[in-house]
């Protein structure tokens, strides 16, 4: 059944088409963040907890404090319609939750209205008895009508206009929110989140060897995004495959650039990174390094903690622990890690295979990083799944998987979880592969741990969960690497069908 029309604030509400309206202005939004709205109208005035909105909007769906926070600051930041001094329509209630306080007027309710009691109308005219005809000079003149009949009279107009007046109002807000004979417009102001961070990465100047080093940089960017999500109080977007340069409502953004520079006598390619505070245009952090093969890991650690130290952020014993497994003990090992992880994040089949080539050679070259063997068992399963093979193939690939998963290193990891997840799929163990991807969440937040949460709730047969899954992981790594994994891994989801909001991103 249509969701009724309502009014909040100077908005008009639409859910079925999923839009805000008013003058000329027309606002589209995602359909979870329509949903939060018309619960909130539905108690307004109310204060409303985190686990009480899961509850209802997201229905126990696997989300953590970040997804709830973000929904309301984007809908906070729509309502706005980028004007800061606007109107506030949700605000915070400190250590209890969030209350909607705007004016809610609802044009239409999912049960029938209840008749109008009017009143009878009363025939004031006499009854007719056997009256004779009279003479024309005779005709005595009509009583005139009583005080008491004309008010009632006066009573019934009245109830019957304002039910034409209220029908006809409510007829010409549906209309107006349907209209679009005006394209929207769009206002380029826009309300910044302190705490959130874009992670860029620019082309630059051309450099010799900087084709040797992007790999280096996406995964930097990958495991810095992955890392404060998941240990911190930052949301992290890793734009680093978002080939679209728009402005933003990240508070901050992380910019990676190769330069030339003069060294001496020669020029010199050099990784530079910045931090800048978007809102008063500070630069945080400003580091150059010069990557040699042997030297990538330390550099690695040093700007991690440069990073930490510019936010304020402390590091996690969680994160230490993390960092520990992920990392090898050799910086060459890292060089050629991170170009078999590149690999991973294309998604598609010629690149899982090269990658699943690469992790071999350093799974021979540095038989101790354990990370190299559980990276690989990875790719092996998400390409069985995409193309099974022999008996003897499923046979092996079991055996590789049972030797990763195994490692101290490994167990109980995220992708731990991760490989679980995609292997109890590829055999049809549905709930099982739901146990593991929720205990994957609990261990990180990353994009491809909503990509694979939004493929189980696809075999679970539920798409409007699946839909958020798949929302949330472009949301943290948008670009078309993710589209692809989303379209392709596992196996293969219409993006029509089952995300339509995402074909918006025309990012291939």
């Amino acid at each position: 059944m249509q969701q009724p029309v309502v009014r909040v604030g100077k908005w008009l509400v639409t859910p079925s088409v999923n839009q805000l309206s008013h003058s000329d202005r027309l606002v589209t939004l995602e359909p979870r963040l329509i949903d939060l709205l018309v619960f909130f109208a539905r108690h307004p005035d109310e204060v409303l907890s985190r686990d009480e909105l899961i509850d209802n909007v997201w229905t126990r769906n696997i989300v953590t404090n970040h997804v709830v926070t973000q929904s309301i600051s984007e809908l906070r930041k729509s309502l706005k319609d980028g004007d800061e001094d606007s109107f506030e329509y949700i605000i915070t209630v400190p250590k209890r939750g969030y209350k909607l306080v705007a004016p809610v007027i609802w044009c239409a309710d999912e049960t029938p209205p209840t008749a109008i009691d009017l009143p009878e109308l009363v025939d004031s005219t006499p009854p007719v008895e056997n009256v004779t005809a009279a003479p024309a000079a005779a005709i005595i003149p009509a009583a005139p009508v009583t005080a008491a009949g004309a008010r009632k009279r006066v009573a019934t107009t009245l109830v019957w206009a304002l039910f034409i007046i209220s029908l006809v109002s409510c007829v010409m807000l549906v209309a107006l929110s349907s209209m679009t004979s005006r394209p929207p417009q769009v206002k380029m102001m826009l309300m910044l989140n302190p705490r959130d961070i874009d992670i860029r990465l620019l082309n630059g100047n051309s450099c010799n060897n900087r084709s040797l080093q992007y790999p280096y940089a996406v995964g930097i960017g990958d495991l810095i995004a992955t890392s404060l999500n998941t240990y911190s109080t930052f949301l992290v977007h890793d734009k680093t495959n978002y080939n679209v340069d728009e402005p933003g409502p990240s508070g901050k953004t992380l910019t990676i650039e190769f330069v030339n520079q003069r060294h001496y006598r020669s020029q010199q390619c050099f990784m530079s990174v910045k931090l800048i505070d978007n809102g008063d245009a500070t630069v945080m952090l400003d580091k150059r390094y010069f990557i040699t093969s042997d030297n990538q890991l330390s550099i690695l650690k040093d700007l991690l903690n440069s990073l930490l130290t510019a936010l304020a952020q402390p590091l996690p014993a969680a994160m230490q622990k993390m960092l520990d497994a992920y990392l090898p003990q050799q910086g060459p090992a890292l060089a050629r890690f991170y170009t078999a992880h590149q690999l991973l994040l294309k998604g598609d089949a010629d690149s899982l295979s090269q990658a699943s080539d690469i992790l071999a050679e350093i799974m021979k070259q540095w038989p101790d990083y354990a990370w190299a063997y559980a990276e690989k068992a990875l790719i092996d399963t998400l390409r069985y799944s995409q193309q099974p093979g022999e008996d003897g193939q499923d046979s092996g690939l079991q055996n590789e998987v049972n030797q990763a998963t195994e490692m101290p290193q490994i167990k109980g990891s995220a992708i731990y979880y991760q490989i679980k997840t995609i292997d109890y799929l590829e055999h049809g163990k549905i709930n099982d592969a739901y146990a593991m991807i929720k205990l994957g969440i609990g261990q990180q937040m990353s994009w491809l741990n909503y990509v694979l949460l939004g493929k189980v709730y696809e075999m679970k047969g539920d798409n409007r969960q699946a839909a958020d899954a798949y929302l949330t992981a472009f949301n943290l790594r948008p670009g078309a690497n993710t589209l692809n994994w989303i379209e392709n891994s596992v196996f293969q989801t219409s993006i029509q069908q089952v995300a339509p909001y995402l074909m918006r991103f025309n990012v291939k």
